[in-house]
């Protein structure tokens, strides 16, 4: 039987985050159509000019262009990664009070569009800007995600892997709160199948591959990972572009997934009215739910910390 819905995602803000999540979409055929909204019309057009060309290469038959606010109108998602990027040295949390202005100057006509999807935020600080986002919007909480510490917990996954020889894919870890510095690993929720990862410390002492210095360095490893790539090569995008993909992958196929994206907290970890990164359930309405995870007291200290950080941030801002 022929598809007759039609998958549409629009796009806002065309610069390397948003190009690398766009050419990591058409890669994936995650979308039928796929509208690029940016200040600067002419790049945009340029860009879906350029994507448009490695259509015949691809299996994808997406339906790609430059577009408007109005666009967003019958979208099914509207991701945002238009802002400032983050300079050398500077740390998420500089970006605040540069980004919080531009978004003013999105969430509006985006809203004002009729659009009645989920929106997805990339820009940095991301905790911080998804709850901008969902100030200025008046959605329920539960259809505005940000990318929250998808990668960082992408990151940790490939570094466990690396470090016990094992596949990515059979390391269940999770990086929570913030996507920045208070960031942390609860390390008591981390596995390699079934099998406690903190176990393996025990077993057979510093012999093993993975113990509790060698966890805490791979913990201080994921959290650096942005600086270090941004003193490199002076910003980080495809990794982020291929998480927002996963994520747009998990709304649009209705997959009830377990990803760590930024949400709002409504009593869960004894948080509330406070965006951070958790694990949580994502299907066609967006965060279906929150997922507890069974912290230890002084992860629980960790994660309320990292609360503070964000909450803190955000006061005085809108």
């Amino acid at each position: 039987m022929a598809r007759t819905d039609n998958r549409k995602v629009a796009l806002v803000g065309t610069g390397m985050v948003g190009m690398s999540y766009a050419y990591s979409m058409l890669n994936q055929s995650t979308c039928d159509e796929l509208v690029l909204i940016d200040i600067d019309r002419k790049r945009a057009e340029g860009e879906a000019m350029d994507l448009n060309h490695g259509l015949a290469f691809s299996s994808s038959h997406m339906k790609i262009y430059a577009g408007e606010y109005r666009d967003c109108s019958d979208a099914d998602i509207v991701v945002i990664c238009a802002g400032v990027a983050q300079k050398q040295g500077e740390t998420r949390l500089d970006l605040l009070k540069r980004n919080a202005s531009v978004f003013q100057s999105i969430v509006r006509p985006v809203t004002e569009s009729g659009f009645n999807g989920i929106f997805l935020v990339a820009t940095n600080p991301v905790d911080i800007m998804t709850r901008i986002t969902y100030t200025l919007s008046g959605f329920n909480p539960k259809r505005v995600l940000g990318s929250g510490t998808a990668l960082d917990t992408a990151r940790l996954r490939y570094l466990l892997g690396e470090s016990l020889q094992v596949d990515p894919r059979n390391v269940h870890a999770y990086v929570m709160g913030e996507h920045g510095d208070s960031e942390f690993v609860p390390w008591s929720q981390a596995m390699v199948a079934t099998k406690p990862i903190l176990s393996l410390c025990v077993e057979g002492g510093q012999e093993e591959p993975v113990c509790r210095e060698g966890l805490k360095g791979i913990e201080e490893e994921v959290r650096g990972a942005a600086y270090r790539i941004i003193e490199a090569k002076q910003a980080t995008y495809y990794g982020i572009g291929m998480a927002l993909t996963r994520i747009t992958r998990a709304i649009l196929g209705d997959e009830n997934s377990v990803l760590t994206v930024s949400a709002m907290l409504r009593g869960e970890y004894g948080q509330s009215e406070v965006y951070a990164g958790v694990p949580c359930i994502i299907n066609k309405n967006g965060v279906q739910r929150v997922l507890p995870l069974s912290l230890t007291e002084e992860e629980m200290e960790q994660f309320n910390k990292t609360c503070s950080t964000l909450r803190e941030s955000f006061e005085g801002i809108l």
